[in-house]
């Protein structure tokens, strides 16, 4: 059955349905009976919703990308806490070991490739940290700052759709390489920071909170990358500060230089996760030299 699901992604009109869906998703149209049907699917806790009437979403988009309430989420006091920027699960998280990451049991892929192919920007990375979080339909689909940092740049990567969850990623080669996506860098206390806004199948669309609609690009498909670094104002974003969100669910990547911070180490592949709970935390400051490196 896994290997029918996967033959039928590679088959499908990946881009062309996932577009359609996003203009259904965004119309006023039999928005009320999918709300409805979709959280009793996917069991939606809807008590922790800014809004919990669906008769204020205006369409499903709105409902999916829903605020929650302020006390819905704890974010991690811990000192030097670096926090999980969204709701899921854990898919992988590790070392950054000769360029490459760890994308499922015995699959790797390259951070360059994540990148955009920026062996600038990856060698930022080399031997460094990340962390996979895959967000399944009933999350909470925004995304958020690990980290307060500032915006330096952003790199669109056009690419497939494929579904990104753990059936998809034990089969499908680079995965989260090959699939559309949103390179977010930014210099934080603890030196540069990525964190990369990974697209799927049916995903209608990615946010942010500076550019407003980033995914789907109209017309031609290449990479364009954006510099903020001398933007005025800076793209400042404190720590657990909205960065951007998923229009239909998707998975968040960061990535952390090398000897900078440690994982909580109650965390593994597979863990359930909450938006601001403990991650991670920054090495002490006298374990660091002035570029961040241990």
């Amino acid at each position: 059955m896994s290997r029918l699901f996967i033959i039928f992604q590679y088959l499908l009109p990946q881009h062309l349905l996932s577009r359609l869906v996003g203009k259904l998703a965004q119309s006023h149209f039999l928005r009320k009976p999918f709300i409805r049907i979709f959280i009793k699917r996917y069991k939606v806790n809807m008590s922790e919703a800014k809004i919990q009437d669906i008769d204020k979403f205006g369409n499903f988009n709105a409902f999916f990308t829903r605020e929650l309430l302020p006390d819905a989420r704890t974010i991690s006091d811990s000192p030097g806490a670096i926090v999980c920027p969204a709701d899921g699960a854990i898919s992988q998280l590790g070392s950054i070991t000769d360029g490459q990451l760890l994308q499922a049991k015995g699959r790797h892929y390259s951070c360059e490739t994540l990148l955009a192919g920026d062996t600038q920007m990856a060698t930022l990375f080399n031997e460094g940290k990340f962390a996979t979080i895959y967000l399944s339909p009933k999350d909470y689909h925004r995304v958020h700052m690990p980290l307060a940092g500032t915006l330096l740049k952003t790199i669109y990567v056009p690419g497939d759709l494929f579904s990104v969850n753990q059936t998809t990623a034990d089969s499908v080669p680079d995965l989260f390489a090959r699939n559309e996506r949103l390179v977010c860098l930014f210099e934080t206390e603890i030196g540069p920071m990525a964190v990369i806004l990974v697209g799927a199948m049916i995903v209608a669309g990615i946010d942010t909170v500076w550019a407003g609609e980033v995914c789907p690009k109209q017309g031609k498909r290449e990479i364009q990358e954006t510099d903020y670094a001398d933007h005025a104002p800076a793209v400042e974003l404190s720590l657990a500060a909205e960065l951007g969100r998923f229009r239909l669910g998707s998975t968040a990547i960061v990535l952390f230089s090398h000897g900078v911070m440690d994982f909580d180490p109650a965390l593994e592949a597979t863990s359930g996760v909450a938006m601001g709970q403990l991650l991670g935390r920054v090495k002490a400051p006298h374990k660091l030299d002035e570029r961040g490196s241990a």
